[in-house]
């Protein structure tokens, strides 16, 4: 079959010439894969300003020297002369006595168990609570409450839940 134009003649092609030019295409495009994404760049610019300088402070003038009179070294064999502390006065020691429950506070918020005559015996250590509370609500000194309770490790500071802490003073636990 042949198509007529004005200038040009064309010939339809045969099938092996079609398989060839579509081989031709496929291997032509091959390379034409997309290009790449760009990779996207972020910059982070810091503008930092120029510290102003400091002006230089003016010099003070230097103090005139004074002079001062040097002591002499007390001369070799001689004593250095000491003067005696005054007398010490003995303080009274405060007096030991029966706990008494001023009531619960923070720090202190266990109960306290008594004796049928009503004196305070013991108290069971709650979460929350500290040795220094605990002697403030019973109006005890903590070197007393330590006393009535030598079992108590770490001066007071190591007590834990459900401790029983002795309140008698006239016992020790």
């Amino acid at each position: 079959m042949r198509i007529r134009s004005s200038q040009h003649s064309f010939r339809a092609a045969g099938p092996s010439t079609a398989i060839l030019v579509s081989g031709i295409l496929v291997l032509g495009l091959a390379g034409c894969a997309a290009a790449p994404a760009p990779t996207v760049v972020t910059a982070t610019v810091v503008v930092t300003q120029t510290p102003t300088p400091t002006p230089t402070p003016t010099p003070t003038p230097t103090p005139t020297p004074v002079d001062v009179p040097l002591i002499p070294n007390p001369p070799k064999g001689s004593a250095p002369t000491t003067t005696p502390n005054a007398g010490a006065i003995p303080v009274a020691p405060i007096p030991e006595g029966p706990a008494t429950d001023l009531g619960a506070t923070a720090g202190a918020e266990g109960s306290a168990a008594s004796n049928g005559a009503g004196a305070l015996q013991t108290y069971t250590v709650v979460e929350g609570d500290d040795f220094f509370a605990i002697a403030q609500r019973f109006d005890v000194p903590v070197q007393q409450l330590l006393r009535m309770n030598p079992s108590v490790p770490g001066l007071g500071e190591d007590i834990y839940i459900n401790d029983v802490i002795n309140l008698d003073w006239t016992t020790k636990r």
